[in-house]
Protein backbone atom coordinates (compact mmCIF):
# COMPACT_ATOMS: atom_id res chain seq x y z
CA UNK A 1 0.00 0.00 0.00
CA UNK A 2 2.96 2.33 0.51
CA UNK A 3 6.46 2.76 -0.91
CA UNK A 4 8.14 1.64 2.32
CA UNK A 5 10.62 -1.21 1.82
CA UNK A 6 9.89 -2.83 5.19
CA UNK A 7 6.10 -2.80 5.01
CA UNK A 8 4.30 -5.82 6.42
CA UNK A 9 0.59 -6.68 6.17
CA UNK A 10 -1.43 -5.24 9.01
CA UNK A 11 -3.86 -7.18 11.17
CA UNK A 12 -6.81 -5.77 9.19
CA UNK A 13 -5.25 -6.68 5.84
CA UNK A 14 -4.68 -10.27 6.92
CA UNK A 15 -8.21 -10.67 8.25
CA UNK A 16 -9.90 -9.05 5.23
CA UNK A 17 -7.82 -10.75 2.54
CA UNK A 18 -10.28 -13.52 1.70
CA UNK A 19 -13.61 -11.73 2.18
CA UNK A 20 -16.18 -12.54 -0.45
CA UNK A 21 -19.41 -11.10 0.94
CA UNK A 22 -21.06 -10.17 4.20
CA UNK A 23 -23.57 -12.41 5.87
CA UNK A 24 -27.11 -11.46 4.99
CA UNK A 25 -28.57 -13.24 8.03
CA UNK A 26 -26.26 -11.54 10.49
CA UNK A 27 -27.64 -11.34 14.01
CA UNK A 28 -26.52 -9.11 16.82
CA UNK A 29 -25.04 -10.51 19.99
CA UNK A 30 -26.89 -10.55 23.25
CA UNK A 31 -27.02 -7.32 25.22
CA UNK A 32 -24.63 -8.19 28.03
CA UNK A 33 -21.98 -9.71 25.77
CA UNK A 34 -22.28 -6.88 23.25
CA UNK A 35 -21.76 -4.22 25.89
CA UNK A 36 -18.83 -5.93 27.54
CA UNK A 37 -17.01 -7.01 24.37
CA UNK A 38 -17.72 -4.88 21.35
CA UNK A 39 -14.33 -5.50 19.71
CA UNK A 40 -12.63 -8.90 19.80
CA UNK A 41 -8.91 -8.40 19.37
CA UNK A 42 -8.03 -12.08 18.97
CA UNK A 43 -10.97 -13.76 17.22
CA UNK A 44 -10.82 -17.44 16.49
CA UNK A 45 -11.34 -18.85 13.03
CA UNK A 46 -14.77 -20.18 14.01
CA UNK A 47 -15.74 -16.76 15.43
CA UNK A 48 -14.76 -15.04 12.17
CA UNK A 49 -16.64 -17.62 10.09
CA UNK A 50 -19.85 -17.54 12.12
CA UNK A 51 -20.20 -13.86 13.08
CA UNK A 52 -18.42 -11.60 10.65
CA UNK A 53 -17.79 -12.80 7.12
CA UNK A 54 -18.00 -15.86 4.97
CA UNK A 55 -14.57 -17.07 3.93
CA UNK A 56 -14.58 -19.13 0.77
CA UNK A 57 -12.55 -22.32 1.39
CA UNK A 58 -9.20 -22.02 -0.34
CA UNK A 59 -6.33 -24.38 -1.08
CA UNK A 60 -3.02 -22.56 -1.13
CA UNK A 61 0.32 -23.62 -2.61
CA UNK A 62 3.59 -21.68 -2.29
CA UNK A 63 6.49 -21.85 -4.74
CA UNK A 64 9.56 -21.03 -2.65
CA UNK A 65 13.29 -20.65 -3.13
CA UNK A 66 16.13 -21.30 -0.69
CA UNK A 67 18.67 -18.56 -1.41
CA UNK A 68 21.08 -19.37 1.40
CA UNK A 69 24.84 -19.68 0.77
CA UNK A 70 26.53 -23.04 0.35
CA UNK A 71 26.51 -25.04 3.55
CA UNK A 72 23.67 -23.03 5.09
CA UNK A 73 20.71 -24.45 3.20
CA UNK A 74 17.51 -25.27 5.04
CA UNK A 75 17.39 -22.22 7.28
CA UNK A 76 14.06 -20.39 7.43
CA UNK A 77 15.59 -16.95 7.18
CA UNK A 78 16.92 -17.77 3.69
CA UNK A 79 13.58 -18.98 2.37
CA UNK A 80 11.60 -16.65 0.11
CA UNK A 81 8.14 -16.99 -1.48
CA UNK A 82 8.33 -16.63 -5.25
CA UNK A 83 4.68 -17.25 -6.13
CA UNK A 84 1.39 -18.06 -4.37
CA UNK A 85 -1.36 -20.11 -5.99
CA UNK A 86 -4.87 -20.29 -4.50
CA UNK A 87 -7.78 -22.42 -5.65
CA UNK A 88 -11.29 -21.89 -4.22
CA UNK A 89 -14.23 -24.27 -4.18
CA UNK A 90 -15.54 -22.83 -7.46
CA UNK A 91 -12.39 -23.81 -9.31
CA UNK A 92 -11.02 -20.27 -9.65
CA UNK A 93 -7.20 -20.17 -9.60
CA UNK A 94 -5.45 -17.05 -8.33
CA UNK A 95 -1.77 -16.52 -9.11
CA UNK A 96 0.14 -13.83 -7.21
CA UNK A 97 2.23 -12.24 -8.59
CA UNK A 98 0.79 -12.56 -12.06
CA UNK A 99 2.40 -14.25 -15.01
CA UNK A 100 5.30 -12.21 -16.34
CA UNK A 101 4.35 -12.21 -20.01
CA UNK A 102 5.88 -9.15 -21.68
CA UNK A 103 6.70 -7.45 -18.39
CA UNK A 104 10.15 -7.21 -16.88
CA UNK A 105 11.30 -10.04 -14.60
CA UNK A 106 10.51 -9.85 -10.89
CA UNK A 107 13.35 -8.75 -8.59
CA UNK A 108 14.24 -10.28 -5.24
CA UNK A 109 16.97 -8.82 -3.02
CA UNK A 110 18.46 -10.81 -0.17
CA UNK A 111 19.71 -9.36 3.10
CA UNK A 112 22.77 -10.31 5.09
CA UNK A 113 26.54 -10.14 4.72
CA UNK A 114 26.38 -10.69 1.00
CA UNK A 115 23.47 -8.97 -0.68
CA UNK A 116 22.34 -10.65 -3.85
CA UNK A 117 19.86 -9.66 -6.55
CA UNK A 118 17.80 -12.43 -8.10
CA UNK A 119 15.53 -12.07 -11.13
CA UNK A 120 12.89 -14.60 -12.08
CA UNK A 121 9.88 -14.93 -14.37
CA UNK A 122 6.57 -16.76 -13.99
CA UNK A 123 5.21 -18.33 -17.15
CA UNK A 124 2.11 -20.37 -17.90
CA UNK A 125 3.31 -23.54 -19.63
CA UNK A 126 0.06 -25.48 -19.25
CA UNK A 127 -1.35 -27.05 -22.39
CA UNK A 128 -4.28 -25.30 -24.04
CA UNK A 129 -7.78 -26.52 -23.28
CA UNK A 130 -9.20 -29.05 -25.70
CA UNK A 131 -12.36 -28.21 -27.66
CA UNK A 132 -14.40 -30.72 -25.69
CA UNK A 133 -13.22 -29.14 -22.44
CA UNK A 134 -14.24 -25.68 -23.63
CA UNK A 135 -17.62 -27.06 -24.71
CA UNK A 136 -18.09 -28.65 -21.30
CA UNK A 137 -17.23 -25.35 -19.65
CA UNK A 138 -19.82 -23.54 -21.77
CA UNK A 139 -22.45 -26.11 -20.77
CA UNK A 140 -21.60 -25.56 -17.11
CA UNK A 141 -21.99 -21.79 -17.50
CA UNK A 142 -25.28 -22.22 -19.39
CA UNK A 143 -26.62 -24.47 -16.67
CA UNK A 144 -25.54 -21.98 -14.01
CA UNK A 145 -27.25 -19.08 -15.75
CA UNK A 146 -30.38 -21.17 -16.25
CA UNK A 147 -30.59 -21.99 -12.54
CA UNK A 148 -30.10 -18.31 -11.69
CA UNK A 149 -32.92 -17.34 -14.06
CA UNK A 150 -35.21 -19.90 -12.44
CA UNK A 151 -34.29 -18.52 -9.04
CA UNK A 152 -35.21 -14.98 -10.09
CA UNK A 153 -38.48 -16.25 -11.58
CA UNK A 154 -39.32 -17.98 -8.30
CA UNK A 155 -38.82 -14.68 -6.46
CA UNK A 156 -41.30 -12.93 -8.78
CA UNK A 157 -43.87 -15.72 -8.56
CA UNK A 158 -46.81 -16.51 -10.82
CA UNK A 159 -49.34 -14.12 -9.27
CA UNK A 160 -48.16 -11.12 -11.29
CA UNK A 161 -51.30 -9.31 -12.44
CA UNK A 162 -51.50 -8.57 -16.14
CA UNK A 163 -53.75 -5.94 -17.72
CA UNK A 164 -56.47 -6.79 -20.19
CA UNK A 165 -55.26 -7.00 -23.82
CA UNK A 166 -55.53 -3.66 -25.59
CA UNK A 167 -55.19 -1.60 -22.41
CA UNK A 168 -52.48 0.51 -20.84
CA UNK A 169 -52.19 0.76 -17.07
CA UNK A 170 -50.55 3.86 -15.64
CA UNK A 171 -49.13 3.93 -12.11
CA UNK A 172 -47.94 7.21 -10.61
CA UNK A 173 -46.15 7.43 -7.26
CA UNK A 174 -45.81 11.15 -6.66
CA UNK A 175 -44.68 13.62 -4.05
CA UNK A 176 -45.53 17.26 -3.46
CA UNK A 177 -42.00 18.41 -2.74
CA UNK A 178 -42.16 22.16 -2.05
CA UNK A 179 -43.74 25.50 -2.85
CA UNK A 180 -41.92 28.80 -3.05
CA UNK A 181 -42.30 32.43 -4.05
CA UNK A 182 -45.65 33.15 -2.36
CA UNK A 183 -46.73 36.24 -0.49
CA UNK A 184 -47.97 34.71 2.79
CA UNK A 185 -46.79 31.97 5.15
CA UNK A 186 -48.36 28.66 6.32
CA UNK A 187 -49.08 27.18 2.92
CA UNK A 188 -50.94 24.04 1.91
CA UNK A 189 -51.66 22.53 -1.50
CA UNK A 190 -54.89 21.05 -2.82
CA UNK A 191 -54.29 18.89 -5.91
CA UNK A 192 -56.28 16.50 -8.08
CA UNK A 193 -55.85 14.52 -11.31
CA UNK A 194 -58.32 14.91 -14.17
CA UNK A 195 -58.73 11.94 -16.50
CA UNK A 196 -59.84 12.62 -20.08
CA UNK A 197 -63.36 11.47 -20.82
CA UNK A 198 -62.30 9.30 -23.74
CA UNK A 199 -61.26 5.75 -22.87
CA UNK A 200 -59.73 6.61 -19.46
CA UNK A 201 -60.93 5.14 -16.17
CA UNK A 202 -59.73 4.47 -12.63
CA UNK A 203 -60.61 1.91 -9.95
CA UNK A 204 -63.66 2.66 -7.83
CA UNK A 205 -61.62 2.90 -4.63
CA UNK A 206 -59.08 5.23 -6.23
CA UNK A 207 -58.73 8.77 -4.85
CA UNK A 208 -57.60 11.24 -7.49
CA UNK A 209 -57.25 14.23 -5.14
CA UNK A 210 -55.51 15.17 -1.93
CA UNK A 211 -54.60 17.99 0.45
CA UNK A 212 -51.20 18.43 2.04
CA UNK A 213 -50.49 19.50 5.58
CA UNK A 214 -50.02 23.18 6.44
CA UNK A 215 -46.33 24.00 6.29
CA UNK A 216 -44.42 27.07 7.48
CA UNK A 217 -41.94 28.56 5.06
CA UNK A 218 -38.17 28.65 5.41
CA UNK A 219 -35.78 31.24 4.01
CA UNK A 220 -33.71 29.97 1.10
CA UNK A 221 -31.81 32.79 -0.51
CA UNK A 222 -34.29 35.43 -1.62
CA UNK A 223 -37.30 33.07 -1.53
CA UNK A 224 -39.51 31.62 1.18
CA UNK A 225 -39.85 27.87 0.63
CA UNK A 226 -42.37 25.47 2.21
CA UNK A 227 -41.20 21.82 2.17
CA UNK A 228 -44.18 19.43 2.18
CA UNK A 229 -42.70 16.04 1.13
CA UNK A 230 -46.30 14.84 0.85
CA UNK A 231 -46.59 11.45 -0.95
CA UNK A 232 -49.53 10.36 -3.07
CA UNK A 233 -50.26 7.57 -5.51
CA UNK A 234 -52.94 6.74 -8.05
CA UNK A 235 -53.67 4.33 -10.86
CA UNK A 236 -55.44 4.86 -14.19
CA UNK A 237 -56.40 2.57 -17.06
CA UNK A 238 -56.55 3.47 -20.74
CA UNK A 239 -58.53 1.34 -23.20
CA UNK A 240 -56.82 1.49 -26.57
CA UNK A 241 -59.10 0.87 -29.54
CA UNK A 242 -58.13 0.57 -33.16
CA UNK A 243 -61.00 2.86 -34.15
CA UNK A 244 -59.57 5.77 -32.10
CA UNK A 245 -56.25 6.57 -33.71
CA UNK A 246 -55.72 9.82 -31.85
CA UNK A 247 -57.11 8.72 -28.49
CA UNK A 248 -53.79 8.89 -26.65
CA UNK A 249 -53.33 12.53 -27.57
CA UNK A 250 -55.32 13.28 -24.39
CA UNK A 251 -53.29 12.51 -21.27
CA UNK A 252 -54.20 12.98 -17.58
CA UNK A 253 -53.62 16.45 -16.16
CA UNK A 254 -52.48 17.31 -12.63
CA UNK A 255 -54.10 20.46 -11.17
CA UNK A 256 -52.95 22.19 -8.00
CA UNK A 257 -54.22 25.05 -5.85
CA UNK A 258 -51.98 26.74 -3.29
CA UNK A 259 -53.59 28.39 -0.26
CA UNK A 260 -52.32 30.12 2.87
CA UNK A 261 -53.77 29.98 6.40
CA UNK A 262 -53.34 32.67 9.05
CA UNK A 263 -53.65 32.56 12.84
CA UNK A 264 -57.41 33.37 12.63
CA UNK A 265 -57.99 30.30 10.42
CA UNK A 266 -58.65 32.47 7.41
CA UNK A 267 -57.38 31.21 4.08
CA UNK A 268 -56.27 33.01 0.96
CA UNK A 269 -55.82 31.66 -2.55
CA UNK A 270 -52.15 32.03 -3.49
CA UNK A 271 -52.14 30.46 -6.93
CA UNK A 272 -53.50 27.95 -9.44
CA UNK A 273 -51.49 25.73 -11.76
CA UNK A 274 -51.73 22.67 -14.01
CA UNK A 275 -49.34 20.32 -15.79
CA UNK A 276 -49.78 17.34 -18.10
CA UNK A 277 -48.45 14.12 -16.59
CA UNK A 278 -45.26 12.80 -18.23
CA UNK A 279 -45.93 10.57 -21.22
CA UNK A 280 -42.75 8.53 -20.78
CA UNK A 281 -42.17 6.23 -17.79
CA UNK A 282 -39.44 6.96 -15.27
CA UNK A 283 -38.65 9.60 -12.66
CA UNK A 284 -39.61 13.19 -13.40
CA UNK A 285 -39.33 16.43 -11.45
CA UNK A 286 -41.88 19.05 -12.55
CA UNK A 287 -42.09 22.69 -11.50
CA UNK A 288 -45.58 24.17 -11.97
CA UNK A 289 -45.81 27.96 -12.20
CA UNK A 290 -48.99 29.35 -10.68
CA UNK A 291 -51.16 32.46 -10.97
CA UNK A 292 -54.19 33.87 -9.15
CA UNK A 293 -57.10 36.16 -10.08
CA UNK A 294 -56.77 39.71 -8.80
CA UNK A 295 -58.78 42.90 -8.40
CA UNK A 296 -57.47 46.36 -9.08
CA UNK A 297 -57.32 48.94 -6.33
CA UNK A 298 -56.10 49.31 -2.79
CA UNK A 299 -59.38 48.22 -1.21
CA UNK A 300 -59.08 44.73 -2.65
CA UNK A 301 -55.57 44.32 -1.24
CA UNK A 302 -56.66 45.63 2.19
CA UNK A 303 -59.59 43.22 2.19
CA UNK A 304 -57.24 40.37 1.30
CA UNK A 305 -54.84 41.29 4.11
CA UNK A 306 -57.28 42.00 6.96
CA UNK A 307 -60.32 39.86 6.24
CA UNK A 308 -58.81 37.09 4.14
CA UNK A 309 -60.42 35.50 1.19
CA UNK A 310 -59.94 36.56 -2.39
CA UNK A 311 -61.22 35.85 -5.85
CA UNK A 312 -61.53 32.13 -6.50
CA UNK A 313 -62.27 29.90 -9.48
CA UNK A 314 -65.49 27.94 -9.23
CA UNK A 315 -64.07 25.27 -11.56
CA UNK A 316 -60.37 24.48 -11.09
CA UNK A 317 -60.20 22.98 -14.57
CA UNK A 318 -60.54 26.55 -15.87
CA UNK A 319 -56.79 26.82 -15.20
CA UNK A 320 -56.29 24.90 -18.42
CA UNK A 321 -59.36 23.88 -20.47
CA UNK A 322 -62.65 23.44 -18.57
CA UNK A 323 -64.24 20.03 -18.80
CA UNK A 324 -67.59 21.63 -19.70
CA UNK A 325 -66.15 23.62 -22.61
CA UNK A 326 -67.72 22.56 -25.93
CA UNK A 327 -66.80 25.38 -28.29
CA UNK A 328 -63.89 25.86 -30.64
CA UNK A 329 -62.30 28.93 -29.04
CA UNK A 330 -61.83 29.60 -25.35
CA UNK A 331 -61.55 33.28 -24.44
CA UNK A 332 -60.23 34.55 -21.12
CA UNK A 333 -60.51 38.17 -22.12
CA UNK A 334 -61.21 40.41 -19.12
CA UNK A 335 -59.76 38.05 -16.51
CA UNK A 336 -57.04 39.88 -14.60
CA UNK A 337 -54.37 37.62 -13.14
CA UNK A 338 -51.12 37.93 -11.24
CA UNK A 339 -48.13 35.61 -11.44
CA UNK A 340 -47.27 34.09 -8.07
CA UNK A 341 -44.89 31.27 -7.05
CA UNK A 342 -44.31 27.70 -8.13
CA UNK A 343 -44.93 24.18 -6.86
CA UNK A 344 -42.46 21.31 -7.33
CA UNK A 345 -43.70 17.76 -7.92
CA UNK A 346 -41.63 14.58 -8.10
CA UNK A 347 -43.34 11.80 -10.08
CA UNK A 348 -42.34 8.17 -10.61
CA UNK A 349 -44.40 6.85 -13.53
CA UNK A 350 -44.83 3.21 -14.52
CA UNK A 351 -46.63 1.90 -17.58
CA UNK A 352 -47.85 -1.68 -18.01
CA UNK A 353 -49.26 -3.18 -21.18
CA UNK A 354 -49.19 -6.51 -22.94
CA UNK A 355 -47.95 -4.75 -26.08
CA UNK A 356 -44.62 -4.14 -24.34
CA UNK A 357 -43.88 -7.85 -23.93
CA UNK A 358 -45.64 -9.68 -26.77
CA UNK A 359 -42.67 -10.60 -28.94
CA UNK A 360 -44.88 -12.41 -31.45
CA UNK A 361 -46.74 -9.23 -32.44
CA UNK A 362 -45.76 -7.42 -35.60
CA UNK A 363 -43.14 -4.70 -35.30
CA UNK A 364 -45.42 -2.30 -37.16
CA UNK A 365 -48.19 -2.66 -34.59
CA UNK A 366 -45.72 -2.27 -31.75
CA UNK A 367 -44.25 0.85 -33.28
CA UNK A 368 -47.73 2.24 -33.89
CA UNK A 369 -48.68 1.75 -30.26
CA UNK A 370 -45.47 3.36 -29.03
CA UNK A 371 -46.01 6.29 -31.37
CA UNK A 372 -49.39 6.86 -29.75
CA UNK A 373 -47.71 6.81 -26.36
CA UNK A 374 -45.38 9.54 -27.60
CA UNK A 375 -48.28 11.71 -28.71
CA UNK A 376 -46.86 14.82 -27.06
CA UNK A 377 -43.30 14.26 -28.22
CA UNK A 378 -41.49 16.46 -30.68
CA UNK A 379 -41.02 13.56 -33.09
CA UNK A 380 -44.76 13.19 -33.50
CA UNK A 381 -45.05 16.89 -34.32
CA UNK A 382 -42.32 16.59 -36.95
CA UNK A 383 -44.04 13.55 -38.47
CA UNK A 384 -47.33 15.44 -38.68
CA UNK A 385 -45.66 18.38 -40.43
CA UNK A 386 -43.93 16.08 -42.94
CA UNK A 387 -47.16 14.19 -43.62
CA UNK A 388 -49.01 17.47 -44.28
CA UNK A 389 -46.21 18.55 -46.63
CA UNK A 390 -46.42 15.29 -48.59
CA UNK A 391 -50.21 15.64 -48.92
CA UNK A 392 -49.83 19.17 -50.26
CA UNK A 393 -47.17 17.98 -52.68
CA UNK A 394 -49.40 15.21 -54.01
CA UNK A 395 -52.26 17.67 -54.49
CA UNK A 396 -49.97 19.99 -56.42
CA UNK A 397 -48.83 17.14 -58.66
CA UNK A 398 -52.42 16.08 -59.31
CA UNK A 399 -53.38 19.65 -60.15
CA UNK A 400 -50.42 19.94 -62.54
CA UNK A 401 -51.38 16.71 -64.30
CA UNK A 402 -54.95 17.94 -64.74
CA UNK A 403 -53.79 21.01 -66.71
CA UNK A 404 -54.56 21.09 -70.48
CA UNK A 405 -51.82 19.67 -72.66
CA UNK A 406 -51.57 22.80 -74.84
CA UNK A 407 -50.89 25.00 -71.81
CA UNK A 408 -47.20 25.90 -71.87
CA UNK A 409 -45.30 25.59 -68.63
CA UNK A 410 -41.99 27.48 -68.35
CA UNK A 411 -39.06 25.08 -68.36
CA UNK A 412 -37.23 26.95 -65.63
CA UNK A 413 -39.99 26.15 -63.10
CA UNK A 414 -38.62 23.74 -60.55
CA UNK A 415 -40.29 21.80 -57.80
CA UNK A 416 -38.91 22.18 -54.32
Amino acid sequence: MTTAASEVPSFLVERMANIRRRRQDKRGMEGSILKSRIVTWAPSEEFVRNNHVINTPLQTMYIMADLGPCGKLGYKKYEHVLCTLKVDSNGVITVKPDFTGLKAPYRLETEGEKQELWKYTIDNVSSLAQPEEEEREQRVFKDLYGRHKEYLSSLVGTDFEMPVPGTLRLFVNGEVVSAQGYEYDNLYVHFFVELPNTNWSSPAFQQLSGITQTCATKSLGMDQVAYFCYPFTFEALFLHGEESADALLEWPVLYCEVLSLDSWQRYRVEGYGAVVLPVTPGSHTLTVSTWRPMELGTVAELRRFFIGGSLELEDLSYVRIPGTFKGERLSRFGLRTETTGSVTFRLHCLQQSRAFMELSSLRKRMQSFLNHLEGFSQQSCVDNVLEAFYRARRRMQEARESLPQNLAIPSETTES
